[in-house]
């Protein structure tokens, strides 16, 4: 199957920071560096270039600017084998990111939009995407997207529909001080997700879309998390049109629940399920992208016609891989991801409440309404 990967991109500049911390940074002060990354980042380059590293040929959509950062995306793009084709150039500075990650802290990120506040429907090459799973990431960080109440990211999946794809949408958590923070986001999802089949938000970015209330209990570790909530949730985002709704939950595994359009898309067995597929376990080196890498996982189990409980274990298999690796371009083979699998690949135990779930093929939790959830 065809995969296209649309929306955020940006270059990540990582200063290799060895000694001092963030209380060096004063006023008039030099803080000296060992060395400097360079990396693509958004999910653009995440998911793109996982999918590439399992096997797939993805086409990556996205705008950069006429600049040398655009020059040094493209040259990484192609040392990885994959084709910088349909990147669209325009006038502006290309989005770029600043990591700061001093030894004994946690990052701190200096981030410009750039030209992903411009990226528009005519940046799409929707000819190329034709019948594709065609991959939306991160329209919380593009302004185009979000502003007018999200009539533009609802055009792009209209249009996506049109040209035959299965459509897939990933979000961001968006900054609360900018505006991205202040839009109706609930109003956005409204609008957007009955043109959508795969919704694949993080529990975290969800609840700042569409409870506020429990998105601050959970800032504060005080949200009680259970397979109920994420019941609730799914049940929301299914009446308002997804198809199919993964949750992120980063040391809880993958959430996964359908009601009958999913069997439509992707045959009877996707139809009305209820699954939550653990993490598997590793020694962790880093955590950034690896929601993407795990949406990776999910696109590639659909794409090869694994079963639900297959495609939710790809897709905690993968992420786990990042996680374990530090980079999303040190992902290895699909081949080799299933081979550890089926060797016995430990998994993680989850502490959310979950009542009445069983554990099914190859590990993955079935809740107590697995193929009949959402009639």
């Amino acid at each position: 199957m065809r995969m296209a990967v649309v929306g955020h991109l940006c270059l990540d500049i990582i200063p290799h920071w060895r000694l001092g911390g963030f209380a060096d940074l004063k006023p008039g002060s030099t803080v000296e560096m060992s060395g400097v990354a360079f990396s693509t980042g958004g999910a653009v380059a995440n998911t793109g270039l996982c999918l590439r590293r399992l096997g797939f040929e993805p086409l990556l959509m996205a705008r950069v600017g006429s600049d040398h950062f655009a020059g040094i995306i493209r040259s990484i793009l192609a040392e990885h084998g994959v084709s910088s084709r349909f990147l669209h150039t325009s006038s502006g500075t290309t989005s770029y990111t600043i990591v700061l990650s001093p030894p004994g802290s946690d990052r701190a990120f200096l981030h410009y939009p750039g030209t992903n506040d411009e990226f528009s429907l005519e940046d799409i090459d929707f000819s190329a995407a034709r019948s594709s799973l065609f991959h939306f990431g991160y329209p919380p960080l593009m302004r185009q997207m979000y502003s007018a109440g999200g009539k533009n990211l609802q055009a792009v999946f209209q249009r996506a529909k049109g040209a035959d794809c299965i459509t897939s949408l990933d979000l961001a958590r968006p900054d609360p001080n900018a505006a991205s923070g202040q839009v109706d986001w609930e109003k956005i999802l409204q609008r957007t997700l009955p043109y959508v089949d795969l919704f694949l938000p993080s529990l975290e970015e969800l609840l700042f879309m569409i409870s506020r209330r429990e998105y601050e209990a959970l800032q504060k570790g005080s949200l009680h998390r259970s397979t109920k909530l994420l019941d609730q949730l799914g049940r929301l985002l299914l009446d308002l049109g997804a198809a199919l709704v993964g949750i992120k939950l980063g040391d809880q595994g993958f959430y996964l629940c359908s009601g009958s359009r999913a069997g439509e898309l992707f045959g009877p067995e996707w139809a009305h399920r209820q699954l939550l597929s653990p993490i598997f376990k590793v020694e962790a080196r880093g955590t950034t992208g690896a929601g993407d890498t795990t949406i990776a996982g999910l696109l590639a189990g659909l794409a090869e016609g694994c079963s639900p409980c297959q495609a939710a274990t790809l897709a905690t298999a993968v992420g786990a891989c990042r996680v374990e690796s530090g980079s999303a371009v040190e992902i290895p083979s699909l081949e080799e991801v299933q081979k550890r699998i089926t060797s016995g690949w430990p998994r993680g135990k989850i502490s959310l409440e979950a009542p009445g779930w069983t554990r099914g093929e190859q590990g993955v939790l079935r809740g107590p309404e697995d193929g009949a959830f959402h009639r």
